[in-house]
């Protein structure tokens, strides 16, 4: 297997050792003809989300609520994308990175926003007129 850095660096706050993942590999589907039969080139990458201490509690909790993770409380990610386990590994790393980049950003704030004068104009001219559409419907005789 290639050599893979000690702790993979998501961001500044979230740098997480290579001890807490663990990798398995299976027989792949996809490309690669008959060897695909015989080697076990996808990768399973598992990390325990609730029993990492590489994670502050903040960003813990942001990810328990964003993130889909197993009755464990793990994370698994799969690629099989390539024909070698070397580049699926590493691919893994790279979908787990950004999973967990995008899970662990904090939420904007939503700001309160007011209707415009004119949308709100827009809204009611809208409203009038498939008002009148709808009397047009009706029999004259109960246009009152």
């Amino acid at each position: 297997m290639m050599d893979l850095p000690m702790v993979v660096r998501v961001s500044d706050e979230i740098k997480i050792p290579l001890s807490e993942i663990e990798f398995t590999f299976a027989k792949s589907s996809g490309p690669g003809g008959q060897n695909v039969n015989k080697t076990e080139t996808k990768a399973l990458l598992r990390w325990n989300l609730l029993e990492s201490c590489a994670i502050p509690p903040e960003i813990q909790q942001r990810l328990v609520r964003k993130l889909k993770l197993s009755a464990q409380g793990e994370v698994l990610i799969t690629s099989d994308r390539y024909r070698s386990q070397d580049r699926n590994v590493a691919d893994c790393i790279e979908k787990f990175k950004k999973l967990l980049l995008g899970a662990s950003q904090k939420p904007k704030p939503r700001l309160k926003t007011r209707p415009t004068r004119s949308s709100q104009e827009k809204r009611l001219s809208s409203k009038r007129v498939a008002g009148q559409t709808k009397k047009m419907r009706k029999s004259p005789k109960d246009w009152d």
